[in-house]
C-alpha cells in the first residue's frame, strides 16, 4: 500500500510541476518575453532607400526584414505613411511570419505570399503573389478601397482586406509591426 502512495505523491508533485512549467512558458509567450532571436551577423542591404539591418528586430532577422521594407516601400509609393505601412507589416506578420510563403493555408490551397493572397482574381498572378513588393502594392489598394480606411482600428482594417475568420487576429503583431516600421523607416 505504501508503494502505490509513494505513486501517487510523485504522480502528483510530476504533474504539478509540469503544469507550473507550461504555466510560466505560456505566460512567457503571452507576455511576449520570448528569447531574442539569434540572427547571422551580415552587412546591412538596402531595399529602396530603407536600410535593412542584420537584425534582431521585433525578433525578426534580416531576411524577414528585407520583406518588411518591400510592404513599406510599396506603401510609401503609393502615398501611404508609416501608420498604414505598419498595418501591412503586422498583416504579414499575422499571415506568413513576414515570408513568402509557396503553400496553402486554412483559407485555401492557392493562399501564396507575404499575405496568403488567393488565386480567385483579385490579387493577380502567382508570380505577382510571390513578389513582396506587388503582393503589398496589391493589399494597400484593396486597403485604400476600405470605406473610413484612414481611421479604422489597425487589426479591423487589417481584417477588412483580408476578410479573415476572426477579426482580431492581427492584434497581436501590431507592436511588432510598430518596431519594425520605427527602425527600418529611420
Amino acid at each position: 500500500m505504501s508503494a502505490i502512495v509513494i505513486a501517487c505523491v510523485g504522480a502528483v508533485i510530476c504533474v504539478g510541476a509540469v503544469g507550473a512549467a507550461w504555466s510560466v512558458w505560456g505566460q512567457s509567450l503571452a507576455g511576449r518575453s520570448l528569447p531574442a532571436a539569434i540572427c547571422p551577423i551580415v552587412a546591412p542591404v538596402k531595399v529602396g532607400q530603407i536600410v535593412v539591418p542584420a537584425g534582431p528586430v521585433a525578433g525578426y532577422c534580416q531576411g524577414r526584414l528585407v520583406n518588411a521594407a518591400h510592404i513599406m516601400n510599396a506603401a510609401r509609393d503609393q502615398g501611404i505613411g508609416t501608420h498604414t505601412q505598419a498595418v501591412g507589416v503586422m498583416t504579414a506578420i499575422g499571415e506568413s511570419g513576414l515570408r513568402v510563403l509557396n503553400h496553402g493555408d486554412v483559407a485555401g490551397e492557392d493562399s501564396r505570399g507575404l499575405f496568403q493572397q488567393r488565386d480567385n482574381g483579385a490579387w493577380g498572378t502567382l508570380a505577382d503573389r510571390m513578389d513582396p513588393y506587388v503582393s503589398a502594392q496589391n493589399f494597400f489598394i484593396k486597403l485604400t478601397q476600405v470605406a473610413g480606411w484612414e481611421t479604422m482600428s489597425p487589426t479591423l482594417l487589417a481584417h477588412s482586406v483580408q476578410v479573415n475568420a476572426d477579426p482580431n487576429h492581427y492584434e497581436a503583431f501590431w507592436a511588432d509591426a510598430q518596431s519594425i516600421v520605427a527602425v527600418l523607416g529611420n
